[in-house]
């Protein structure tokens, strides 16, 4: 399966969904520090998740180590300052799809250590500013679980 990685995440909601989210798509989650909240955060559990839940999580404490440890085949970073689609993607087993944080984005340092090619967008109306954490981990992480034919679901 692939690797959702939150560098840096800020709000315990978003990242109370996204396990969820990893949970029932079978994706790893993997959290690079800093983060904005303790992993027993009350508003982290409202999300309903029970520790079962939490055995896809990994903590990092930097990015260097996350790449280090998993090794990830191919990274994709998503960025409103992205050029190219999420839907132009092929997605393989072993990719990582990379998420900054909610209040500022990816740094424009890993965005370009990555290169244009990798560094993804959702389209969106004109003007729009960017949309939610969870709503675009979710989008991106049913594509590529499409793209897998669904491996592993019911």
């Amino acid at each position: 399966m692939l690797d959702i990685v939150l560098y840096q995440p800020e709000i315990p909601p978003n990242t109370g969904n996204i396990i969820r989210l990893c949970a029932n798509t079978g994706f790893r989650l993997h959290l690079i520090e800093p983060l904005g909240f303790d992993l027993d955060d009350k508003k982290l559990r409202r999300a309903g998740l029970d520790y079962q839940e939490f055995q896809s999580l990994t903590v990092h404490p930097s990015w260097d180590a996350y790449c280090l440890n998993a090794q990830p085949k191919n990274i994709y970073a998503l960025s409103t300052k992205g050029s190219v689609s999420y839907a132009a993607v092929a997605f393989a087993p072993g990719d990582a799809l990379l998420f900054g944080p909610e209040t500022r984005g990816l740094p424009e340092e890993m965005r370009n250590a990555l290169g244009p090619a990798n560094v993804l967008r959702l389209p969106m109306q004109a003007n729009s500013r960017s949309l939610n954490l969870s709503n675009t981990v979710s989008i991106v992480v049913y594509e590529a679980w499409r793209q897998l034919g669904f491996a592993g679901g019911a």
